[in-house]
């Protein structure tokens, strides 16, 4: 498949879908009607656009269409995080990293990860 690229109001269409794995247009409405005040044509819409996109699946079931990914969340974060650190920060994952970390408060226990992870890519001598 080729690179995604979906829009903020696509991913928050898919953060509910990739939630409930499977799902209908009312459950996405359902789900969305707490954080936006979008009306269900426009949630129909976005469905619709990440079905031409082919992220979503749209399986007729009776009167309604059950959706469901064909991409996982993974895939559309690593892509996003691509195209991200090549647009921002001119592809220097360094730098990505040098400022996230100066300007974001960080867990030990993920400071722990953070420094194996780091480790692991150091060139052996």
């Amino acid at each position: 498949m080729a690179e995604v690229h979906i829009s903020d109001a696509e991913w928050q269409v898919m953060q509910v879908v990739w939630k409930r794995k499977a799902t209908t247009a009312a459950g996405v409405i359902a789900d969305l009607a707490a954080t936006s005040d979008w009306r269900h044509r426009t949630i129909r819409t976005l469905l619709a656009r990440l079905v031409e996109k082919g992220v979503l699946a749209a399986q007729a079931d009776g009167n309604r269409y059950l959706y469901r990914p064909l991409v996982s969340r993974d895939k559309c974060v690593r892509e996003e995080s691509q195209s991200f650190l090549q647009r921002v920060f001119g592809g220097d994952a360094g730098d990505l990293l040098v400022h996230f970390v100066r300007g974001a408060d960080i867990a030990p226990e993920q400071i722990e990860e953070l420094k194996r992870l780091l480790d692991e890519k150091r060139p052996c001598r």
